[in-house]
């Protein structure tokens, strides 16, 4: 053969090298995009996950209340079983039943659980023992960010619904082991918008 081998000319190698460049550029920038919706999509499900929890676990609480008074911190008097008001510490206090005792310890399996709203967070509050003193510090569990509100209503058996509990009226001593016989959750979120569940309350 008397042929010579041809190379690639320089345009050519130039073109190819633009080419190449600009498939390069795209894939960046598809990765970049696939990366950041991969991480919106994540965050987005974390989102979801943690307000399916929080409403799950108020919806279980109050399906599981129980009427079981508890003594404040000085022994002088007695809180309600269930308590929700403007006045109090928290935007939900009670006593509820299916505390998990796996290891067989001598305690009850009622609980004190409590949740408070402070800078736009819910946390859930539960103590170890449910007469408790000011010794007993409770066990917090910080469960949702971005809430604007938590509110209830609560089903008396009049079949009215009531924004606090105990209701107002001349409950006495009786009231205090009193509860609803089923609660209007009112979760609202800057992001989300109101989300409302009612919750039977166990017989």
């Amino acid at each position: 053969m008397n042929g010579r081998l041809r190379g690639f000319t320089l345009i050519e190698v130039l073109v190819a090298v633009a080419i190449f460049g600009v498939l390069m550029v795209l894939t960046t920038v598809t990765v970049d995009r696939s990366l950041a919706n991969a991480d919106m999509l994540g965050e987005r499900m974390d989102r979801l996950q943690a307000i399916q929890r929080t409403m799950r676990l108020l919806s279980t609480d109050l399906f599981q209340s129980a009427p079981r008074p508890v003594r404040d911190e000085l022994g002088e008097t007695y809180m309600p079983s269930v308590r929700s008001d403007l006045l109090g510490n928290f935007a939900l206090e009670l006593t509820h039943g299916g505390w998990p005792n796996p290891a067989g310890l001598q305690r009850s399996t009622l609980q004190r659980t409590a949740y408070r709203i402070e800078e736009e967070t819910i946390t859930r509050l539960h103590w170890s023992v449910l007469d408790r003193t000011y010794s007993n510090e409770p066990l917090a569990m910080v469960l949702l960010d971005g809430v604007q509100g938590l509110n209830f209503r609560f089903l008396q058996d009049n079949g009215e619904w009531t924004e606090q509990w105990p209701p107002q009226g001349p409950q006495g001593t009786a009231g205090v082991g009193l509860r609803p016989r089923a609660v209007e959750i009112v979760l609202t979120l800057f992001d989300e918008g109101e989300l409302t569940r009612v919750v039977e309350v166990a017989p």
